[in-house]
Formats: structure tokens, C-alpha cells, sequence
């Protein structure tokens, strides 16, 4: 049974948790307690994908509820607003519609794709907090039980009260969210970002996390070598993990070079151990949740690869970079689970319609200039009835290549040198790969 979010004369507040490079860990031996018992409570979409597995690409797609290709945004260095068009985003609707909008943490990917502001004041009440120490996020502070230095590794549990401050940019923001949900007292709703940056690279987490995530535990990835059926054009040579100090010194050859057997299994336990950090973030923050009066939304930018095909990080269309966790908790919702594909560009749509501020927003046309259209779909129809849901709903995700071959670049391709598109179509019995070559990426 679904009740509006009016049903009591007062709206909904709205809690986004995003967090960053976190991939679908349900089907792996892991312990997520809090996230699984949010899952449990909520609608768990099981089969959710990011529309490109760079952070800013994806987390502009999902705040605007446009596809990349309509954004022209698939690297760091555009802003919607002044290159494509003044797009509203997600939280600008719901400031524009009386909700006092706030963002913690990594919610739009901060530099040039965000204007340097998270796009404040458009999407926001006031000034995004960042966490003070989130400066110190490349810094050498990672000690290495080979060198016995402070080294920038990849790999690097740590002990929190030896970092700088005294502390770590996830347990900023998350005292930060806890103090605005505790000491709160206006009557207007709310919507609250909250982003972690964890388990983005460096995977940096509280070394105690890695006493439940023994090594001799860990299984190694399935398929750690890239079929000779996969076209050259799908791999990426994971540079950004190649040059961390840990990584460096193994000297593994470029592009087409694997992980090291045992690195493989030190890299998904620390991915582990990042991931269960998270999840006690996420429980210690929804404790302080009214979940009657809240609609909650939690998922992540992107997946991200560990060893699958001998690939790690992002930047790819395989199933590891792109697949996500989605759940969305709101007053008057059954928890289920729901199949059926899905995208992270619905989330902007679905919120609307959730909230009850739905205006008859228009489905963007080709080339669409409207200031608030969607590409997305609401997933709300699919929480009252999943059941028909089949040939509605499709999956689209997309990676672009600067060539076939890789080179230094192939993981992060600036506009102007994008050569070839890969895309993933995806329905609930069928996926469709494809790369397409086009000079008109860079116009």
C-alpha cells in the first residue's frame, strides 16, 4: 500500500546518502549489517546501473535526470549551466518547491563540473560542507610495512588519531549531518545530501576494520584475465591504481599488464574494509532518522572493479563499474525487492513523484532545451505493482575510448580526444554491447 506523501498535511523530508566508488556487494561475502537492514525495511532495486562510472559524469546525470550524452559532460572539465544549458538540478527543485536543501560531503563532484561551488546557490540553502581534513585525501600518510615510510598507497589502513586532525573526512561529515538532524528545529522540510568519500581511492579506512576481513577469507576474483572474445577497446590500463606508491613498485607492465595474485586478494580486502567503515557510518546516521516523516535514497556514483577481466577502478561498461546499490525507504512503502533494471537517472523523477510536487514534468525530447525535462523514468509505479514492469524499463549506461588500443589516457579521456562511445542497453533478458566511432563527441 503507498500513501502520499501528503497524506498528513505536511511534506516529507528527504535524506540522499551517496557514496563514492561503491559497487554491488550483496552477492559477496560481506558483512553490511546496516545497509543490509535499510535494504530489508526498504525497496531494494537489485539490478540498479550508473549511466557512466566517472563521478562526475554519473553524479551530474543523476542531479540533473539527464543522460551524459545530453550533458556533454563524460570528464571533469564542463559545467552544464555554461556549456549545454541552465539545467535545474534535483535539490534546486525542491528549493524551488519550499525545502531547505543541504549538502555534505561529496555529493557533486567539486572543481570545474560543479562551477567550484557544488553549484551553489542554485542547488543549495546554503554553502556545501566539506570535511576540513578531506585536504589531506593524496597526501602521504598511508605507513608501509615494507619501506617503514608514510607513503600515497593504495592500500592503507590506518590509525585514525595518527591522521591529520586527529581524524577522517567520512567521520567529519557524518558529526557534521548527525549535529543538523539533532539540532534542527524549523518547521520547513528539508532535503539533506550526505556523500562519503570512502571507498574512493586511496582505499584509507580505520585499520581495526580489517580484523573481520581475514585474508585467508577473502576469495579471489572470478575471471582475473580479459577473454581473447573481448574487444581491446573495452580494457582500460586502471593508471590512477598503477600509480599509487604501493602499486608503482610492483612494475606491472602497461596497458595489459595483471595484479599480482596476492595484491589482488590485499586489494579486495581493503575494498571490504572500506565498504564495512561505510556501513557503520550509514547505521550510525540513520539512527538519527525519523523514519516516519523522511524518505530515504541511498546509492553510489558507480561500481568499481576488482580484477574482474584484470580490471580495477572504474572506466569501463562491465557490470563491476557500473552496477549499484538503490534503495529508497519512504513513509507508507512495503519493503521488496524489484529485479527489474534500472538507473540512477530515474532517482530525480521518483523523488518528485514521491514527494507529491510532481507538476506534469515533461519527458526531454532530442535536444532538449526545456529547464527541467527528464530522460529518467519514476520508479514509483514499479514500487506499487513490479509485476508490470517488463519492456518498460531498460538500462543505459556508456564509456568513451580515445582509441582502440589502450594508452595513458584511455581511463579518463578529456572531450576533445574522444574518438569511439562504448554503450550498455540493458532489459531484464537481454544486454546489448556496443562501441561507436564519431568525431562528434569533441564539437
Amino acid at each position: 500500500m503507498l500513501h502520499s506523501s501528503f497524506s498528513n498535511g505536511t511534506k516529507n523530508n528527504i535524506l540522499f546518502i551517496l557514496v563514492d566508488d561503491l559497487r554491488h556487494l550483496s552477492d559477496e561475502t560481506i558483512s553490511l549489517p546496516n545497509i543490509k537492514t535499510l535494504a530489508g525495511e526498504s525497496v531494494n532495486f537489485k539490478n540498479a546501473f550508473a549511466q557512466q562510472a566517472l563521478c562526475a559524469p554519473s553524479r551530474n546525470s543523476m542531479l540533473t535526470g539527464r543522460r551524459p550524452d545530453s550533458l556533454r559532460l563524460y570528464d571533469f572539465y564542463n559545467y552544464w549551466r555554461h556549456s549545454v544549458g541552465n539545467f535545474t538540478t534535483l535539490p534546486q527543485f525542491f528549493k524551488e518547491n519550499g525545502y531547505e536543501t543541504y549538502s555534505v560531503g561529496k555529493v557533486f563532484h567539486p572543481g570545474i563540473s560543479s562551477n567550484f561551488t557544488d553549484d551553489y546557490p542554485y542547488s543549495w540553502s546554503q554553502y556545501p560542507f566539506h570535511p576540513p581534513t578531506e585536504k589531506y585525501k593524496d597526501a602521504a600518510v598511508c605507513y608501509d610495512n615494507e619501506t617503514k615510510k608514510l607513503q600515497k598507497n593504495l592500500v592503507c589502513p590506518v590509525n585514525v588519531q595518527h591522521q591529520p586532525g586527529g581524524t577522517l573526512p567520512d567521520l567529519e561529515s557524518l558529526e557534521h549531518a548527525i549535529n543538523f538532524l539533532s539540532n534542527r528545529n524549523s518547521s520547513q522540510p528539508f532535503l539533506l545530501a550526505v556523500g562519503f568519500y570512502k571507498p574512493h581511492i586511496p582505499i584509507k579506512f580505520p585499520e581495526h576494520y580489517l580484523e573481520n576481513i581475514p585474508i585467508n577469507k577473502v576469495k579471489p576474483q572470478k575471471h582475473p584475465y580479459m577473454s581473447a572474445e573481448i574487444p581491446l577497446v573495452a580494457w582500460h590500463p586502471w593508471t590512477d591504481v598503477r600509480r599509487r606508491d604501493d602499486i608503482a613498485r610492483l612494475n606491472i607492465s602497461f596497458p595489459l599488464g595483471v595484479m599480482p595474485y596476492d595484491w589482488s586478494k590485499k586489494i579486495r580486502q581493503s575494498y571490504y574494509a572500506a565498504a564495512s567503515y561505510v556501513d557503520d557510518l550509514v547505521g550510525e546516521l540513520m539512527s538519527y532518522v525519523d523514519r516516519r516523516k523522511t524518505i530515504v535514497v541511498f546509492t553510489s556514483d558507480h561500481g568499481w572493479s576488482l580484477g574482474e577481466n584484470g580490471l580495477w577502478a572504474k572506466y569501463s561498461n562491465f557490470d563491476a563499474a557500473l552496477k549499484v546499490p538503490l534503495i529508497f525507504s519512504a513513509p507508507g512503502i512495503s519493503s521488496k525487492n524489484i529485479h527489474t533494471p534500472v538507473e540512477l537517472v530515474d532517482i530525480f523523477p521518483t523523488l518528485v513523484d514521491l514527494s507529491g510536487l510532481s507538476h506534469d514534468i515533461p519527458k526531454c525530447g532530442n535536444k532538449d532545451k526545456f529547464i527541467l525535462c527528464f530522460e529518467g523514468k519514476s520508479l514509483k509505479p514499479l514500487m506499487i505493482d513490479h509485476s508490470k514492469a517488463f519492456g518498460k524499463y531498460v538500462a543505459i549506461s556508456q564509456y568513451p575510448r580515445p582509441s582502440v588500443y589502450p594508452q595513458k589516457n584511455s581511463d579518463k579521456p578529456r572531450l576533445k580526444n574522444i574518438k569511439i562511445m562504448g554503450y550498455s542497453i540493458r532489459t531484464k533478458r537481454y544486454r546489448l554491447l556496443r562501441s561507436h566511432v564519431d568525431k562528434t563527441y569533441t564539437h
